[in-house]
Order: C-alpha cells, then sequence, then structure tokens
C-alpha cells in the first residue's frame, strides 16, 4: 500500500516545507535542475510554468534559456533541436497546444531524443472549455514516450525529478511527459517538501549525458538525424522504441527506489489503496483518486471491502501489476475523463480489459464510465456511486451497463432559452451616410463619412452583458470599427479575450452570424467560409439578397500562431477583412509576451528584476508583413482617432467586397495588464499615435499614405510621455539605454514610414 503524504517524514537531503501548486512545483524542479532550453507558448493551464521560471530568472535562480515560440508546434520544434543538440530541455502544454505539437512528439521519441515536458491536462475543443480533463493526454499514448501521471503538487515536484534521470536511462533515452490535473493540481496550493539545495537535485539527476550520445554539435562523429527510411528499417527503428519503452518500467522502479531513500516519497508503479483483500474497486488517474480514497475508508467502516487503483505510470501500461492487483477483484470500475468514442469505453478501459484477457484465472467484472470533461468537479458523492454500480455488478455478477456517461443531464424542449431580441440584419445596419467611390485618376478610394454622432443609431454588433474587464479597448474599438461597416457581416473570432467573454455557452452577445476557431487557423476557416458560400450561391442553393461581409477578428498575439495561416489566406487574396486588435500581448491568458510586445515592456513572461529588464528585442511590424503579400489594402487604426478608423473601415469593406484581402491592425488599451487605469485607455493609445511608435497610416495597391502626422500638427511627443502613463513601462524612464534603443527604433520606423508617404514606388 502507499503511504500518504501525511506519513511520510524527511528523510536523506535537507527540505524545505511550504504550500505551493504543481505548477510552482513543476517550475522549481526545473529551476533546479537548472535545464539548457525550455521554448515555450503560452495556454491555459500551463502558461504558469513558464511564468514562474521567468520570475525566477529575474531573481537570479536558474540560467535556462528560455525561448518564446510562435505557437506549440514551435515550440515542440525549438525543443526538439535543443534536445538534438544534446542539451537538457524542459517544456509545458495543455489541450489544444498538446495537440497542435503532436506530429512532432513521434519525431523525439523515434530519433531517440530525451527531454522533459509537462502536460497540464486539459479539455480539448471543440466547444473550447478550459478546464481540466484528460482528453489531451488521450492523444499522446501513441507518441512513444514514457508517460508518469501525477495526482498532487508533492508528486509534480518528485516526477519531474525523477523523469529527467528516467529519460536520460541508457537503457531508454526517450522523453518524458509528467501529465497532472490542469486547475486542481496544477492552481491549488498545498503542502509540499522540496528540497532546500539545487545541488542535491542536481546530484540526484547526474551530470548531462547527452552530449556522450550522437547528437548534432559533435563535429569529430557528425551524424545525420532523421534520414529518411524504408520499411524494413522503420519496423527496426520502431522495436527498438517499444523495447526501450518497455525497459522503462524497470528504470522508472530502479529511480523510484532511489529517490524515496533521499525524499522519503515513495512512487510505485501502482498506488494501490486497501487493495489487499478489495472486492471492489474503481481505478483513477490522478486527482480523483484521492478523492475516491475517502470514500473506500467510509465504505470499510460499513464492511464493504472497497479499494482504489491510481497507476503512476501509464506509458509503458502497467499490466503485469494490475493483473496481479485485480486478481481477486470482483468488479472494477475504470473512469476516465475522455473518450475513445465509438468504442464503448475509454482508452484505459481497454487496455485494462486486454491485460486480463492474459490472465485465464481472473474474472473482474469491469465497467467504464467517462465523467469529469471539461473540469467537471469529481465529489465524495460521486466516487460512492462509481463504487455502488461496481458493488452492483459484484452481486449480480455482470455489468448491466458495462459502458456510460457520468453526470450528463438530458436535454428538455420546455427548457430552451428564449431568444431575447429580434436580431438586427441587412438595412439596419446600412445607413446609407458612407459613401465609398474609387478615384479612377489616382486608383485609390474616396471616402466620405459623417460625424461619428450620426452613427449612433447604427445598431451594435454585440449585445451588453458580455465579460469584458473595466476599460477593456477590445470590444468599444471593434464597434467602432463596424460602424464603418455597411450591412450584413458574418464574423469569426479567433481565440482570444473578445471571444472568450462575448460566447459563454448557452449566451452569446454577437447578434451576427459569428464561428470560432483555435488561434492557429482562424484566417483558413474565414476564407474556407467565404468560398463555400459564394460557390452555393453561384449554384443558386442559397438566395441572400446583399452580399454579407466576411471579417476574421484576430487579437491576443494570434497573429504570432496564427501568420501562417493568415499569410496563406492574404497570399490567396480572398475578398475578406483581417483585423487584428493589437493589446501587446497574450492577454486572455495572463499577460505574457507575444511577438507584437515592445521592446522592454514588463509582461508575465518578460519580468523585470536585476537580471533582466523586460521583453528582449522589438515588436513585428505586422502591417507590413501583410502588404508585403500584396494585397489591396493594409492599415493601421486606433479609437483615439475615430473618423479615421471609420475611414479605414470603410474602405476595407469596399476592398473586401471588390478586390481582395483587407488587413487592419488597430491597437487596443488593456488596463488590467498594461497597468493602468481603467478611464484612461483612449488617452494612452493616443499618446502611442503622439509619439510615433503607433503611426496611422494605410498601404492602398501598394501605395503608402500616412493619414495623420503628429509632427504636422505640433503635436509629437517622447515616448517617455507615452510610456510613463502604463505601469509595465515606467522602469523604462530609468533605464536610459533601454529606452535610447526603444526610442531610435521608433525613429527609424518613422523615418522609413514618412519615405514611403513621400515616394509612392516604395
Amino acid at each position: 500500500m502507499a503511504k500518504l503524504e501525511e506519513e511520510l517524514k524527511q528523510t536523506g537531503a535537507a527540505q524545505v516545507t511550504t504550500f505551493e501548486s504543481g505548477n510552482e512545483m513543476a517550475a522549481t524542479a526545473a529551476a533546479q535542475i537548472n535545464y539548457h532550453m525550455m521554448g515555450y507558448f503560452p495556454i491555459t493551464p500551463s502558461t504558469e510554468v513558464a511564468q514562474y521560471l521567468d520570475q525566477m530568472k529575474t531573481r537570479g535562480q536558474h540560467n535556462i534559456k528560455l525561448v518564446a515560440a510562435d505557437g506549440e508546434h514551435g515550440s515542440a520544434g525549438i525543443c526538439y533541436g535543443a534536445a538534438a543538440a544534446g542539451a537538457r530541455v524542459v517544456n509545458a502544454t495543455s489541450s489544444q497546444g498538446f495537440l497542435y505539437m503532436l506530429e512532432q512528439l513521434p519525431v523525439q521519441s523515434g530519433t531517440r531524443f530525451p527531454m522533459v515536458m509537462n502536460l497540464v491536462t486539459r479539455a480539448v475543443s471543440g466547444p473550447l472549455d478550459i478546464r481540466g480533463d484528460h482528453s489531451d493526454l488521450y492523444y499522446g499514448l501513441n507518441t512513444g514516450w514514457v508517460i508518469l501521471t501525477a495526482s498532487t503538487p508533492q508528486a509534480v515536484y518528485d516526477m519531474n525529478i525523477m523523469a529527467l534521470k528516467i529519460a536520460e536511462h541508457s537503457d531508454v533515452r526517450l522523453p518524458v511527459m509528467v501529465a497532472y490535473d490542469g486547475f486542481y493540481t496544477s492552481h491549488q496550493k498545498r503542502k509540499v517538501q522540496y528540497f532546500a539545495d539545487a545541488e542535491t537535485v542536481r546530484d540526484f539527476v547526474g551530470p548531462n549525458p547527452n552530449l556522450n550520445y550522437p547528437n548534432i554539435t559533435d563535429f569529430d562523429r557528425p551524424v545525420t538525424v532523421g534520414a529518411h527510411m524504408n520499411g524494413d528499417d522503420l519496423t527496426n527503428n520502431h522495436a527498438q522504441l517499444s523495447k526501450a519503452l518497455k525497459l522503462s518500467e524497470g528504470v522508472y522502479e530502479q529511480v523510484a527506489a532511489e529517490y524515496a531513500a533521499l525524499s522519503g516519497r515513495e512512487y510505485p508503479i501502482l498506488d494501490l489503496y486497501h487493495m489487499e483483500d478489495a472486492e471492489v474497486a474503481v481505478f483513477l488517474l490522478n486527482s480523483a483518486a484521492e478523492s475516491a480514497k475517502d470514500v473506500a475508508d467510509q465504505l470499510r467502516t460499513r464492511g464493504i471491502k472497497a479499494g482504489v487503483i491510481r497507476p503512476n505510470i501509464i506509458r509503458p501500461f502497467p499490466a503485469a501489476q494490475l493483473r496481479e492487483a485485480l486478481r481477486h477483484v470482483k468488479a472494477l470500475l475504470v473512469g476516465e475523463r475522455a473518450d475513445s468514442y465509438g468504442s464503448d469505453g475509454g482508452n484505459l478501459t481497454h487496455e485494462i480489459k486486454a491485460a486480463l484477457q492474459e490472465d485465464p484465472l481472473n474474472q473482474t467484472i469491469v465497467l467504464s464510465r467517462i465523467f469529469g470533461l471539461g473540469g467537471k468537479d469529481f465529489y465524495a458523492e460521486d466516487a460512492e456511486a462509481f463504487f455502488q454500480l461496481a458493488i452492483q455488478a459484484a452481486e449480480a455478477e455482470r455489468a448491466e451497463k458495462p459502458f456510460d456517461y457520468y453526470g450528463i443531464n438530458p436535454g428538455s424542449p420546455d427548457k430552451v432559452m428564449p431568444q431575447v431580441m429580434q436580431p438586427p440584419r441587412g438595412n439596419a445596419y446600412r445607413t446609407g451616410l458612407i459613401q465609398v467611390t474609387p478615384d479612377e485618376a489616382t486608383g485609390k478610394l474616396k471616402v466620405k463619412v459623417p460625424p461619428l454622432r450620426s452613427l449612433t443609431t447604427k445598431p451594435r454588433r454585440l449585445t451588453p452583458g458580455h465579460g469584458a474587464c473595466p476599460g477593456c479597448g477590445a470590444l468599444s474599438a471593434l464597434e467602432l470599427f463596424f460602424k464603418g461597416i455597411e450591412g450584413d457581416i458574418v464574423v469569426l473570432f479567433q481565440t482570444g479575450c473578445v471571444y472568450v467573454v462575448t460566447t459563454g455557452y448557452p449566451y452569446t452577445s454577437h447578434k451576427q452570424p459569428m464561428i470560432h476557431n483555435l488561434f492557429q487557423n482562424g484566417a483558413a476557416t474565414i476564407s474556407g467560409a467565404l468560398e463555400a458560400y459564394m460557390e452555393m450561391k453561384r449554384r443558386n442553393e442559397i438566395e441572400i439578397s446583399d452580399d454579407p461581409t466576411f471579417i476574421m477578428i484576430s487579437g491576443d498575439g494570434g497573429m504570432d500562431i496564427g501568420m501562417g495561416s493568415a499569410i496563406g489566406a492574404a497570399l490567396r487574396n480572398h475578398k475578406l477583412i483581417m483585423l487584428e486588435y493589437d493589446n501587446e500581448g497574450y492577454m486572455n491568458t495572463g499577460s505574457q509576451q507575444s511577438y507584437s510586445t515592445p521592446m522592454g515592456h514588463m509582461t508575465s513572461t518578460s519580468g523585470v528584476g536585476k537580471m533582466q529588464k523586460g521583453k528582449q528585442g522589438h515588436h513585428k511590424d505586422t502591417v507590413q508583413i501583410m502588404a508585403a503579400c500584396n494585397i489591396p489594402y493594409a492599415f493601421t487604426a486606433a479609437e483615439s482617432h475615430p473618423q479615421d478608423m471609420l475611414r479605414k473601415a470603410a474602405k476595407a469593406q469596399w476592398y473586401a467586397n471588390n478586390v481582395g484581402t483587407a488587413y487592419g491592425k488597430i491597437l487596443c488599451a488593456c488596463p488590467l495588464n498594461w497597468k493602468s487605469e481603467d478611464r484612461l485607455g483612449t488617452s494612452i493609445v493616443g499618446a502611442a499615435v503622439e509619439s510615433c511608435f503607433f503611426p496611422l497610416y494605410e498601404i492602398e495597391q501598394g501605395s503608402t499614405t500616412i493619414t495623420y502626422n503628429p509632427e504636422d500638427k505640433g503635436k509629437r511627443i517622447p515616448a517617455a510621455e507615452w510610456l510613463k502613463l502604463m505601469g509595465k513601462t515606467k522602469h523604462l524612464l530609468k533605464e536610459e539605454a533601454t529606452l535610447a534603443a526603444f526610442e531610435q527604433e521608433i525613429e527609424r520606423r518613422w523615418t522609413i514610414l514618412k519615405k514611403k508617404h513621400e515616394i509612392s514606388e516604395l
């Protein structure tokens, strides 16, 4: 029987007792190991691991090179490249991010390069749900990685240390995943112990052995990594991988025993609770098993021989240990937080059944229940319900319903929510006050827009009652932009703040058709919708008097991970608008740096301290990148200059409806993460414009025009006047060298822009 944490006493090296979360403990272990590299990309709920490591780095607690990737696929590539170079590598991800990097994972295991990855488990879309289940974890079962499962923050710390030693063992040489429950284990603080001296951890994992194996930095023994193989060679390769994965079971037991001697904490392959004489049992991963243990204790007081099985490792699958543990169990309920759709049970259910098939003496009845999806809480009464199902099967000597979902609520027509308003459409959004006409002489558009107050009667595209933060500039800026769009729209929102705060099921703030897709694929999705609409219309399968305008809304760093999709759509020149609300970071996941974050600005992954002073490197000029795709129209806009934005919205719509792709970037205040006053958002954005950090211009048919020049108006201000308005940048006022470099870059870009304005051929 596994020991409870409370029963363990400190042994071996000195340890510190504190209260921390799983993410904090993963970061602590990584810092103490002092990995060479971490390529990462923010996604809830794993993002904190990188954030904590960044904070530790500002204090000089480790020397890990933290590389902010363009997406999880990129982060996996960064990690693979570093591992191939012989470095020690760590990563953390969740959910869709894990799936986005999935194709990279078998490459890493197939070429036998060790690393450690924390998978902070979370529901896989769609629809989107950011809370924890195991639907992401199950996609990793066939990647060739060793998979450890950590049920507590203490286990997260311990297994992160053990994982590296397992990964680098000469019999294994495989990457290792440490999976723990999103938000429950990752964020809840529990009593934990960690080694007081990082050298204790480094002595345990030992010196880096990776340079003794083939790697791409060994010029005396040059190797080719990932050479194309034919079928015979690939079969041999996979057979060797399979053998190594099987050997990792014995290595795990060896490392776990060594770690127990050092720490006093034991992690057997199976955590067997009251299983010595159990007649009914539940099999659960991670945190749910801890809740079930209390129920097993209660059932024991009533004379019911109940037990709990929780694996600490699921790859390799502990088949032999399970056969032994279940030899005398009459009924086992396997609870899984993910389904293997259409197979009447989750993946682990089928693996348990397959394991028992090899034991002719075993008569255990196996039931499967899918539970806890999307982070649905698992309470003691739920665990008791699981035990009762097992008890009933044991008494009846059969499972009346071997497979089912647990905790579902059938729909009812009388509970359909009424529509609270008649959605406006068509002419309601067509004022006739905005006039756009081509100028044959210049090849550009002439636009006439009325005073903003004339458009106040035009309905909002979004209803009030959304969940945006006070002072959020994205919502108000989008509404202003929409004022310049006439008629119906079909809008796609990539994952981000505006999507999240306007679409909490079963409610929606959208008055017109809206679709969501993930960060990385919004432009492809909206282009597919547009082209399908046009083709169905061409075939006379749908009848709509006026064509709607198709618009993609990106933001919160979406033009990093979604850049490839956006460029693809632009090069295809679909008749649509791509609009980015730029709040200078990944705000929906907690204000991590993105490529739009300016140099020196503080985010949760570009901290300010004695070892670093905010983000390194300058921000990406997305408008210039998109314009280089030769789209007919690209622009910048700001809520501080509403007439300018209205004109550009009208132009963008005309080009999208008549020529091809239009792209725009709107600077939007984020008071929460800019650390500024809610009421000052428009003023701060205006100061960014007046400082020439965010110049207002357009690129129409390849010709650049500055639409507002603060120098001509005598209103230009130093960048410091803008920076002092935000808490995230006040430190720059004291960093003379960084501030000078930042101002120099602003001036360089502004000078180039003025030259392009003067010479249309540029």
